[in-house]
């Protein structure tokens, strides 16, 4: 126990020591001259306004100051009079009893640049460059341009390279170390998930604060192009569907569905997901929950025998805020389980995680994972900040 103590307190004492650095505010705060915690509590989880905020092509409606824009005479051009440019860098120090080594300093972990603005009335680009991401240059990952109110109506398209769960829970933007296991899993020599892919994402929202969005999708995540310049590695494309319903201002309620078909060889694989979700927000009090339910016909693409998978899983996350979006401390808390006919997939975790925001940009944390599953411990401290 004095080894676990005498780490944690050294690695808290690098990470202060860092944060002197991060006294500036991203890209978006400083177009509009407002505080990160407009659209994020804590840092990078989105509140509902950052939600609304992306969902409108990140600009406000009615509210682009003319200063970010130049004059060029062209009514037909629109010239943004600097790049936005933003870095997020996520720095950790951890500790695993049962691992060789115990102990790791992962710091940075993530150095990432971001970049996004408006190319034209209603059309806005988003991406960001991975510089590093555990010790490699893991290069493009979100990358997309955004078409919004098509037609003045609220009917939107992403064309690009994003993840397919975002329209429910935001991987990138979760505030736990832990990750929304669920989305990530692939069984068997699959490649299709619930993370990176490149596609087209319609969407659409009714009166009735009805939201429904439809993707098509290469299915086989975001690795680079073949001999032949395909980024597709078989003649099939992916559905994925999305129904959410808010059903007031505190409970949102969504299903999803994602249809596809992999070939390996001469040999194919389909698969079916299911899921459903929601988020309830009580005051100081939000919960969010995911299950999933997936079916692989022929996941390690036999050619004598079929071998029919099951898998399911579910994540609930919680979080507590004092003071909203004004808090000084942050405390959550994130159940994850996944069950599989594939026992190297089974996985069930519970987390604890404080959250101390140095600045409204610098997050300081302290983390701890239990491993229901492996009987394991992991204790970890780290920092995100973006400026």
């Amino acid at each position: 126990m004095n080894t676990v103590i005498t780490f944690c307190t050294v690695a808290a004492a690098c990470i202060v020591t860092l944060t002197s650095s991060a006294l500036a505010i991203p890209a978006y705060a400083r177009k509009y001259d407002m505080s990160c915690n407009v659209c994020h509590s804590p840092v990078p989880k989105l509140k509902s306004f950052g939600e609304e905020f992306a969902a409108n092509g990140y600009q406000m409606k009615d509210k682009e100051p003319p200063r970010f824009t130049r004059e060029t005479g062209d009514e037909k051009l629109l010239l943004m009079r600097e790049l936005p440019l933003a870095l997020r860098m996520d720095g950790y120090a951890r500790y695993l009893p049962q691992n060789s080594p115990e102990s790791d300093f992962q710091s940075p972990f993530i150095l990432k640049i971001l970049s996004s603005g408006q190319i034209a009335r209603d059309v806005s680009y988003f991406l960001y460059f991975l510089f590093n991401e555990k010790g490699t240059v893991a290069g493009v990952e979100d990358a997309f341009l955004f078409f919004n109110n098509i037609g003045n109506v609220d009917f939107d398209i992403t064309v690009g390279q994003y993840q397919v769960a975002d329209p429910i829970f935001k991987r990138e933007l979760r505030p736990t170390f832990e990750d929304y296991v669920i989305y990530t899993i692939s069984p068997g020599h699959t490649k299709a998930n619930l993370t990176y892919d490149r596609g087209i994402t319609l969407g659409y929202s009714l009166p009735t604060n009805t939201t429904i969005i439809g993707s098509i999708l290469n299915g086989n995540g975001i690795e680079a192009a073949d001999d032949f310049g395909n980024f597709d590695s078989d003649p099939y494309k992916n559905f994925f569907v999305r129904v959410a319903q808010q059903v007031d201002s505190t409970l949102l309620i969504g299903g999803l569905g994602y249809l596809g078909k992999e070939r390996e060889g001469d040999i194919n694989n389909s698969f079916a997901m299911v899921g459903f979700d929601g988020r309830l927000s009580l005051g100081r009090w939000e919960i969010g929950a995911q299950y999933v339910y997936r079916n692989d016909k022929n996941p390690y693409f036999l050619s004598t025998a079929t071998s029919n998978i099951k898998s399911h899983g579910a994540f609930v996350e919680l979080m507590y805020a004092p003071q909203f979006d004004r808090s000084n401390w942050y405390f959550f808390a994130l159940w994850n389980i996944v069950r599989s006919d594939i026992p190297e997939l089974r996985y069930h975790t519970l987390t604890g995680n404080y959250s101390y925001m140095l600045s409204r940009n610098f997050r300081l944390i302290g983390e701890y994972t239990y491993d229901i599953e492996q009987k394991r411990n992991r204790f970890t401290v780290g920092f995100v900040t973006a400026f």
